[in-house]
């Protein structure tokens, strides 16, 4: 039952202490209409992430099925499925971004990582993914690592951003 959370391998202990916590979360909450969000909130705070045991767990002892765990889960965004990297790339595909080049970005970020959308490096430090509008149309296409954002960024830009955190 070791798994690696946040980037630290867990042991079996560990884990099931993390387990018998989100227990507790659920015994919280038991018989309370509408308190599935509550709970993945909870589960993510304690394992770094919900991954499908853990989605699993929630749906064994709250009555749900595990489809609609899962479903609850990728809805939202604030929830992910996969283990945090040091850094997330998000490339908008706003309509402005679209238009603009943002495919074209996407599609560098994935030649020079080796990584689709949705995916980490192998070493963690970073993961692809897609957002719809960041609020910077007149600056599009935008490309945000962390809370910075890049504005009209070109596909052969995308080396020198990503340099600029391969260093910390």
């Amino acid at each position: 039952m070791s798994d690696v959370v946040n980037n630290v391998s867990l042991s079996d202990k560990e884990m099931a202490a993390n387990f018998e916590k989100l227990a507790n979360v659920i015994d919280l909450y038991s018989g309370k209409e509408g308190c599935l969000i509550q709970v993945l909130h909870a589960a993510q705070e304690i394992f770094g992430y919900l991954p499908y045991e853990v989605q699993q767990y929630v749906a064994d002892n709250m009555g749900f099925s595990v489809s609609y765990v899962s479903s609850v889960s990728s809805f939202y965004s604030f929830f992910s499925t996969t283990p945090k990297t040091k850094h997330d790339v998000k490339v908008c595909l706003g309509t402005a971004c679209y238009v603009r080049g943002g495919k074209l970005l996407i599609e560098k970020l994935q030649e020079i990582l080796g990584i689709g959308i949705g995916e980490a490096t192998a070493d963690n430090l970073f993961s692809i993914h897609v957002t719809r509008c960041v609020g910077a149309c007149g600056l599009a296409p935008a490309v945000v690592v962390d809370d910075e954002v890049f504005k009209q960024v070109k596909p052969d830009d995308i080396a020198g951003i990503l340099d600029q955190y391969r260093g910390e």
